[in-house]
């Protein structure tokens, strides 16, 4: 199982959950406005906190499973990013994501993340 990760406000999240799919591209933009939603992987997420979501309060981070996604998943690059960001070209089906995670701040007020690494072979 690969995962892929997406910041959320957890307002959104909520929304999400009642209107039945997730259509958040990032902090501001819809699905329709951007044209994806944009995710990460597990090394990118604490990079983008720490570039679009300072300041941001009540974050949380859907681990997505990338099996499990009905849209088109594609793999782009981003200017001034080493490596490519993995993009959803459609609404993301809620049974896609696997598990929700908070996306806490350290004593600098700067995001973290780590995986939890559950019987993970490294394989995916």
């Amino acid at each position: 199982m690969g995962l892929i990760y997406h910041i959320s406000n957890a307002t959104d999240w909520q929304q999400a959950r009642v209107d039945g799919a997730y259509r958040i591209s990032t902090r501001g933009r819809s699905l329709e406005q951007q044209g994806f939603i944009h995710a990460s992987t597990a090394e990118q997420v604490a990079p983008v906190a720490n570039a679009v979501y300072v300041g941001d309060q009540g974050l949380l981070v859907l681990v997505i499973d990338e099996t499990r996604v009905n849209p088109e998943i594609v793999y782009e690059s981003v200017p001034g990013w080493e490596k490519p960001f993995p993009h959803i070209y459609g609404p993301l089906n809620l049974d896609a994501v696997v598990k929700t995670l908070p996306l806490p701040k350290d004593e600098n007020g700067l995001f973290t993340f780590e995986v939890e690494v559950e019987g993970d072979t490294g394989a995916g």
